[in-house]
């Protein structure tokens, strides 16, 4: 008694109902040297500040196998915002709680997940990502750019190998960059997103959170209907998620001020990463993604991140319109002095009339049909024209729709691409 708690994760959740004055529950992760434990703990502070503290044993499994080699501890980066600490498999192991908790994140459900949880991790324009490289090689980085998902911050990630006794990889310290330091503009959108992110994405995730644990209880006999109703509130919060981001990059697009960067970016490979993405969507649709045609060397002038939001947002477009059976076209190739990437569908169509509005706010191609905020096609475009590109449709009742996003080439072209030019011409 006095003494400290050895369970950083209760401690944390003991901090926050002492804080809000409220019963907090939370499901964690209690294990020995044998076995691992989910636990459902529940925190109750009494007005004179003591905590009463309950644990419900929810599933017992074996402990995971620690390496015997002791860790060599690691330093933070040098003149970082705030740190945090991974361990080999990039899962939480410690967090600054007051900086995680100013982002609108709970620093007790962060702890143990995985670093994606906490950072949206972004990759160069070449796709490279040096976080995932500095791991593969087990070496120190600097550079990644991220996203704080609790407040849409950006900020670029620095970390230092934490080796064990053998020399293994045994995690990151890492350090977090925010603003100047980062390398990132923060101005009137990243206070906006702020905003949107503390009044709405921190609840949603929590809700998200908390459904995909009851979905995921299979013991204690829970009512398989409650399983269904959690799947049910998890997808509409995902649903909102989606929304916000909208909203948020509708807020930039309409200040004339969607941040883009200039780099090398070829289509192909946004394309098949779109396509990974995506896979499950079409195969639970019973939909085909065939593969990429065309040319396989096309690199346009753009940012990755932002093409690869416009081809998910068309991809998934075509898979959501498409019959069951349908088949989703790709096809990349080099013409006038862009790169030109095409989605083709197999759903009804979209009338003439219909094609210029499609494009427009709010606005959706099929009202009938469930979901969509009727703002991805009108952010997609603004998005490919902040880029110096188009993003064009044809399409015909009952034929199908093509959507063709165009972005200015990054060279001239090979000559194996003039040869399929003149091909596809004749």
């Amino acid at each position: 008694m006095g003494a400290g708690l050895a369970l950083a994760a209760v401690a944390a959740l003991i901090r926050i109902a002492r804080g809000l004055r409220v019963p907090v529950a939370r499901t964690l992760t209690i294990g020995d040297d044998d076995n691992d434990g989910d636990w459902h703990v529940r925190a109750v502070p009494d007005p004179d500040g003591v905590i009463a503290l309950a644990g419900t044993l929810l599933h017992e499994r074996p402990g995971a196998t620690i390496s015997s080699g002791a860790i060599v501890m690691a330093e933070p980066p040098a003149d970082a915002a705030w740190s945090w600490e991974v361990d080999a498999g990039l899962r939480v192991l410690r967090v600054d709680a007051a900086a995680i908790a100013r982002h609108g994140l709970d620093p007790v459900a962060i702890l143990g997940k995985s670093l994606t949880a906490l950072f949206m991790l972004e990759a160069h324009g070449d796709g490279s990502m040096p976080l995932l490289e500095a791991m593969s090689n087990v070496r120190d980085f600097a550079g990644q750019a991220a996203v704080v998902r609790g407040s849409g911050v950006r900020v670029a990630l620095a970390g230092r190998v934490r080796p064990d006794a053998a020399g293994g990889f045994a995690g990151f310290v890492g350090g977090v960059y925010i603003g100047a330091a980062a390398g990132v503009r923060d101005g009137l959108t990243g206070a906006f997103n702020a905003r949107l992110h503390r009044l709405l994405r921190a609840p949603l995730d929590a809700i998200i959170a908390q459904a995909e644990d009851i979905r995921c209880a299979n013991e204690g006999g829970l009512d398989a209907h409650y399983r269904d109703y959690a799947a049910d509130i998890a997808s509409a919060g995902r649903h909102l998620l989606g929304l916000v981001d909208d909203l948020v990059d509708m807020e930039a697009i309409e200040r004339g001020d969607p941040a883009v960067a200039r780099e090398p970016v070829n289509l192909a490979a946004v394309a098949r990463e779109a396509a990974g993405l995506l896979a499950a969507r079409a195969a639970e649709r019973d939909v085909t993604i065939a593969p990429l045609a065309g040319d396989t060397l096309v690199t346009a002038i753009g940012d990755y991140r932002r093409t690869l939001q416009i081809v998910v947002n068309l991809l998934g477009n075509a898979v959501d319109y498409s019959p069951t059976g349908g088949v989703v076209r790709l096809r990349a190739r080099h013409r006038d002095g862009q790169v030109r990437l095409t989605i083709c569908d197999q759903g009804r169509g979209i009338a003439v009339h219909e094609q210029a509005r499609i494009f427009e706010k709010f606005v959706r191609g099929d009202d009938s049909a469930p979901g969509g905020s009727g703002l991805g096609l009108y952010i997609a475009r603004r998005l490919a024209q902040a880029m110096d590109g188009t993003l064009m449709v044809e399409s015909e009742p009952g034929q199908g729709a093509c959507f063709t996003l165009a972005l200015p080439a990054a060279s001239a072209q090979s000559p194996g691409e003039q040869d399929q030019q003149q091909a596809e011409d004749r």
